[in-house]
Order: structure tokens, then sequence, then C-alpha cells
């Protein structure tokens, strides 16, 4: 949420970043009942102090009619009061409701573009690996090696939905633990466990109520909204708080499931599990200072980056224009990777700097000091990394000539030792082999 005062006395300044951004928001609405409701501020005071004034006056009256007109002209101006309170909350209601619809507001120095076109490649690291044989998409090598169950993910939930199975079910399970590891030991960040189920106040501090409720899962009986990402209960934690003096600043890294309603053009993505309503996502969250929150959104890309280069995956790292950015944020930089059976470049972390602009809506404040007025903090988050687009990734940059995949060195302590994803077995082979392990023992004994 924007502070109010600087649409009033900068209107022109909104209306140009709302030009860039290429949106509109309704800031003549918010501008008029702000008139209005500084108005009637004004007025109530005026007939409060003048009530107050009046009834020391009744006091010293004698008893006779003079004093019951006064009594009764009290009680009119009373009314008016309460008249005048209910409209007040009314507009204040109002005003709430319409600044909730305009966005965060661009750097100066983010890129201005219409879309996605005006990115900007900040950098690049590592090469596409030369591959001596025919590469393949992930969507090939899971149905080869029964890595992916499509078919029964659809029957099961209907489309973009899937089945992990077997060692890529496991190395999902050990990419998630190697990377909250690496980001609580070497990063610096404290694990939480947060709710998937949240309120709708929760919703409504990051940003994604009211104005993205259509992409979001929601169980109207009890008004319960399912994560899209862990910003939501991670950034929510501190909701109508003030963090003492010398909290900040605070790291917060959290794996959960996310679930949205990707609504995309018919035909678009329709293979492999690059765009899907349930996947996984180790998320950081950043509350921190104002005056330092360019220095951590660095370091929040320099964490996403260093989960990439342990990985050996190629990457290039991308800034978002105008036209691109999202909703809330002020600053956002993605690091996309290269998965060259699928040839494209796919986005597998955002990393965003809000300044206040959830603080605000949130109600996120912190005391600079002791005694010091309460300030909004600054938050960041960025996704350190997204599933299932890494394990695309891993998938498709580690294949091997004869099918199998080759597992990161860094996540083979996380599998045992393993070292390569091959064929993997029927769902029924498991228990047949563990019925010729017992055949074999008893007939040993």
């Amino acid at each position: 949420m924007l502070d109010l005062r600087l649409i009033r006395e900068h209107p022109d300044l909104v209306r140009e970043a709302l030009r860039k951004l290429n949106t509109e928001a309704p800031l003549d609405e918010i501008l008029e009942l702000d008139e209005r409701r500084r108005q009637l501020v004004a007025e109530v005071e005026q007939l409060k102090a003048q009530r107050n004034a009046e009834s020391k006056r009744i006091g010293q009256l004698p008893a006779g009619p003079e004093r019951e007109a006064a009594i009764v002209a009290m009680r009119a101006l009373g009314d008016r009061i309460e008249a005048l309170d209910r409209e007040l909350a009314a507009i204040e209601e109002q005003l709430q409701a319409l600044l909730l619809e305009v966005p965060n507001l661009p750097d100066p120095d983010v890129p201005v573009g219409p879309d996605e076109s005006g990115n900007v490649v900040v950098r690049h690291w590592g090469e596409p690996r030369l591959f001596d044989f025919p590469v393949k998409p992930h969507w090939e090598l899971a149905e080869e090696l029964g890595l992916i169950d499509f078919a029964r993910g659809v029957k099961i939930a209907g489309s973009r939905f899937y089945v992990l199975r077997g060692d890529l079910a496991r190395l999902q399970r050990a990419l998630i633990a190697w990377m909250i590891d690496l980001h609580v030991n070497e990063h610096g960040y404290l694990e939480v466990y947060p709710p998937f189920l949240v309120r709708r106040e929760a919703m409504i501090g990051t940003g994604n109520l009211p104005k993205f409720g259509d992409n979001l899962y929601h169980d109207e009986e009890t008004d319960l909204w399912l994560i899209p990402t862990a910003e939501v209960p991670v950034t929510n934690l501190f909701r109508d708080e003030i963090l003492p003096p010398g909290s900040l600043p605070i790291y917060l890294v959290a794996a959960t499931p996310c679930f949205r309603k990707e609504k995309v053009s018919a035909g678009r993505d329709v293979r492999g599990i690059k765009r899907v309503h349930q996947f996984e996502k180790v998320e950081m969250v950043k509350f921190v200072e104002p005056d330092r929150s360019d220095e951590e959104l660095q370091r929040l890309v320099a964490d996403a980056e260093d989960v990439l280069r342990r990985l050996e995956l190629p990457y290039r790292v991308v800034q978002m224009c105008t036209g691109d950015l999202s909703f809330t944020a002020a600053k956002k930089f993605d690091l996309e990777v290269w998965a060259p059976g699928s040839q494209e470049w796919l986005e597998v972390s955002s990393c965003s700097n809000f300044r206040d602009f959830q603080a605000r809506r949130a109600n996120i404040r912190y005391r600079p000091s002791e005694g010091a007025r309460p300030q909004f903090v600054h938050t960041l988050n960025g996704s350190g990394l997204a599933l299932p687009r890494t394990l695309i990734a891993i998938m498709e940059n580690y294949q091997q000539p004869d099918g199998t995949i080759e597992i990161p060195a860094v996540l083979r302590p996380y599998m045992g030792g393993q070292q390569r994803i091959g064929r993997q077995p029927a769902y029924w082979e498991p228990a047949q082999a563990r019925r010729a392990r017992e055949q074999a023992r008893a007939g040993d004994a």
C-alpha cells in the first residue's frame, strides 16, 4: 500500500509511475475521498470542541428554560456528530479499499518498458552444455525412465497435475533439504514451517488480495486460502507488530507446497511440468531497515544464484522492466536457468524488494531505538529455488547418452551416495521383490 500522503502531495508523480507500469488505479476517487475525509475530520473536531465548551456552560447554568434549551441543542449537536462519525467511518473504509487497488511504484532505476520485451539481461553464468547425442526434453526423459506418471496425476486431480515416482520424488526431496541447509548454514536464514492455509488478512497483507483472488484456491466456509507461495504466511508472521530495537535484519526460509490456478492460453505449456497448479518451493523472506534494503536485495539475488552455481546449471539474471513488474514489487530480478531439452530459459527465482508496500498493508513496524517512533520495515523475498522447474533443468542438463540422468554432486550425499537415475520400477515391483526376499529367507531357514 502506498502512503496516502504521497498520493495527496505528489499525484502527478504517482500518475507518471502508473503510466510506466502500463496500468491504472483509482487516484481521482482516492483524492476526492481523502479531501472529503479531511473536511469531515475538521468538522467533527470543531463540533466536539463546541460540545465540550457547551457542556461546561450548561453545567454553570441554573435550572430553567435557558438550561433546558441548551440541553436540547446539545443533544442535536451530539446527533450531528454521530451522523458525521458514521459518514467518516464509511469513507475511511471505502478509501482503504481503493488504496488496496494501487500497485507499488517502480524504483527510479527500473528499466521502462511496455512488457517482458523490455526486460534487461544483467549477466550470464556458466556455458550451456554441448551434447554429442540428441537432447531430450524432460517429458520424454520422464516417460522413458518412468519418473513421472502424467496419466494418473490427471486421473486423480485433472489437467496440470502429475505424480513423481521413485528416484525423481527422492531427488525433489533431497533438493529441498539441501537448499534449506544451504540457506540456513551458509546464508544465515532461520528455517520456519508455516501453515499452508491463511486468513484473508494475510493475503491482503502481501498484496494477493483483492487483485488476484481469481488465481487463488479458497474455502468459502472458513474463508481460508491455500497459499500461492510461502511469502504469504512468512511475511505475515509479524503482522500488526512492532519489532524491538536491534531485531533487524530478519532472514527466514521455508519450504512449502504452493497452489495456484494457472490461467494460460489453451495449448500453452501443456507438456511436462513447467506450469502446474501445485508445486514445491523454497522461499527466502527478509525484514530489513529501509536504508539497507537495496543492499539486501543484491544479497538475496546472490543467495539464489549460489544455489544454481553449486548445481552447476547455466543461468542468467534478468531485471524486470516497469511493464513486467509484479503488483507489489518496486524492483525485481528473475533468475532463469537454461533447459537444453525444452530449448528455453526457465524462471526458477524471482527476487523482489517491496520497500514498505507490504509492511503498510500488514502493519509491520520496527522501533529503530528505545523510545523512538515506530517505522515501517522493508520486506523482500525470493525463491531459493522453485520446483519443479529446477528439477526440469537438472533432468535436461544432466541427461546422459545411455538415457540415464546424472545426479549433481552436491545432491549425492542427500541421495545416499547415488550417482545416477535410471529406469524406475513398476508400482508393484518393490512388493514382488520383497516377497521374493521373504521366500528366499524362508527357504534358507
